[in-house]
């Protein structure tokens, strides 16, 4: 079957450079979507890469054989190549591929938590088990948990973290010494999550 197509004359009304315009649009963006190189759609259709260049330059549109040629490559009709479609942009880079940020905190909260057990299990073989131990695990889990958030979230909500730590501080001191009737350190954590409170709320000014 012969195609024949009148690119010299205007399509459907659309002035001879703004039709290289669409043309030069269209044959980037699918040679981009095919993760082709000048040079390899060129080899493909017996043309350098600068005939490729020139087309997708705008500089010239073409032939009717090679539009052909073209939409057989990429799957497409040849007015389809010829046509106006969305404005092409270029596909956003991937992302390389990561560790899980979750999965991480994850890893050092059982860590953590294992070697407390592990601390527990030899005071317990001991004949001296210290329970004491788990508590003092809560402040070094979110210590951990506001390190690692700093870290992976940017600091998105360290002021929950570091009031829990700041709490989690002063329990922790008065079960310790629950014995020797330490309650009034509890006093503390008003002003003390009100300067936490405050610290976040601190900017900086323009002069």
């Amino acid at each position: 079957m012969w195609y024949i197509i009148d690119i010299s004359a205007e399509k459907e009304g659309t002035p001879l450079e703004d039709l290289k315009v669409i043309t030069a649009s269209n044959i980037i963006n699918l040679r981009t979507k095919a993760g082709m190189t000048q040079a390899e759609l060129g080899e493909l259709l017996s043309y350098s890469d600068k005939s490729i260049s020139k087309w997708e330059r705008a500089e010239a549109i073409p032939d009717a054989f090679v539009l052909k040629s073209m939409s057989e490559i990429f799957g497409v009709s040849v007015d389809y190549i010829l046509s106006a479609h969305d404005k092409w942009q270029p596909e956003p880079e991937k992302a390389e591929a990561g560790y899980s940020s979750n999965v991480i905190t994850m890893i050092s909260i059982v860590g953590i938590f294992t070697l407390a057990l592990l601390a527990f299990i030899v005071t317990w073989i001991l004949e001296s088990p210290k329970w004491i131990i788990f508590i003092w695990m809560i402040p070094v889990l979110l210590v951990t948990h506001l390190v690692l958030n700093s870290v992976f979230k940017k600091g998105k909500n360290n002021f929950y973290i570091v009031a829990a730590l700041v709490a989690s501080v002063i329990a922790v001191v008065y079960l310790t010494f629950i014995s020797q009737n330490w309650w009034p350190l509890f006093i503390l954590i008003v002003p003390a999550e009100v300067i936490v409170f405050l610290c976040f709320r601190v900017k900086k000014t323009h002069k």
